[in-house]
């Protein structure tokens, strides 16, 4: 078995990996932890239970389709015991960070002999752009492997710590760290702070997302949904949703919208986005979970960008 093992965030990238001929054998991390209940002890059947349950329920996931593309990967990387070199990749934005820390949780326990890097797209050049991993030629791939960045085991405790945080039922733990500098991850700060501002805004009840998809529907008039879709996409910050998550999220802001052909707001849905009236008890849902934490038992003060409990 060979001594090098890949973990990706994802299908496209391993096939993207391909070309590249690395050594070593790849595993897929398809997990979108970024999202649902998560509980600590990465791996553990109490964890995939509460993840399955979630995917389940909000995104019709199949016992058969979990098993057979998370699990049967999963297992993949247990029986994965002999390499001593473990190099992870992953992009800038919320969606991977939140994947990637679990992901070093469950190494710090399972793999405690091996070296593990990381290689981390994100500003790639002088410009604004941020990269995602398949948006870069071999050739920058191939320079990011290169000078991949060799975690230290305070980078591996670190990272550990943050997820215990990202899965305790208080945001506020999270709002308070402010050592991100002191380790080797350049985006995680970033993540941190895209994820608080998910939870509900104190001044209308919606969170930066989902007042970022009014905002946009009123600022740019798609004429389908299909096409909101598409700048919200595109329009997205650091959160790297994907579109199956954004149509969850405008289902929910359904009422707030006369039509989505073309995607128009309600005289109420323009009103909420101004912030002259609240949609809290309109939109709140008491089985909604931003990782351990009940998404709509805080607020988030956007004022003082602190969170408040309710």
């Amino acid at each position: 078995m060979n001594s090098l093992l890949h973990i990706t965030n994802g299908d496209s990238f391993t096939e993207r990996l391909k070309p590249l001929k690395l050594k070593g054998d790849v595993i897929t991390w398809r997990e979108m932890l970024c999202e649902g209940q998560t509980l600590t002890n990465v791996g553990s059947e109490n964890f995939w239970k509460a993840r399955f349950e979630f995917l389940h329920k909000n995104y019709k996931v199949s016992k058969s389709w979990f098993i057979e593309k998370t699990l049967k990967e999963y297992r993949s990387l247990c029986n994965h015991k002999q390499q001593d070199k473990i190099v992870l990749w992953f992009e800038y934005d919320l969606f991977c960070q939140i994947n990637m820390i679990a992901v070093l949780s469950w190494l710090k326990t399972h793999r405690k002999y091996a070296e593990i890097s990381l290689v981390c797209s994100g500003k790639e050049d002088e410009s604004d752009k941020m990269y995602g991993l398949c948006e870069l030629s071999n050739e920058q791939l191939l320079d990011l492997y290169e000078n991949r960045t060799i975690l230290k085991q305070d980078d591996i405790e670190y990272a550990d710590y943050v997820w215990q945080l990202y899965c305790s039922d208080n945001p506020i733990r999270l709002e308070n760290l402010s050592d991100f500098k002191e380790y080797q991850f350049d985006y995680l700060s970033d993540a941190v702070q895209n994820h608080l501002q998910r939870f509900p805004s104190i001044k209308n009840g919606l969170n930066q997302m989902e007042n970022n998809i009014l905002q946009l529907t009123l600022d740019k008039k798609p004429g389908s949904k299909k096409a909101l879709l598409g700048t919200v996409l595109q329009n997205q910050g650091g959160l790297g949703f994907g579109d199956t998550q954004y149509e969850r999220a405008i289902s929910r802001l359904k009422p707030l919208f006369t039509s989505f052909n073309p995607a128009r707001l309600t005289k109420k849905g323009k009103e909420v986005l101004d912030n002259q009236t609240s949609y809290y008890s309109c939109i709140q849902d008491n089985e909604v979970y931003l990782g351990g934490a009940l998404k709509y038992n805080f607020l988030y003060n956007t004022d003082s960008d602190r969170i408040l409990k309710l």
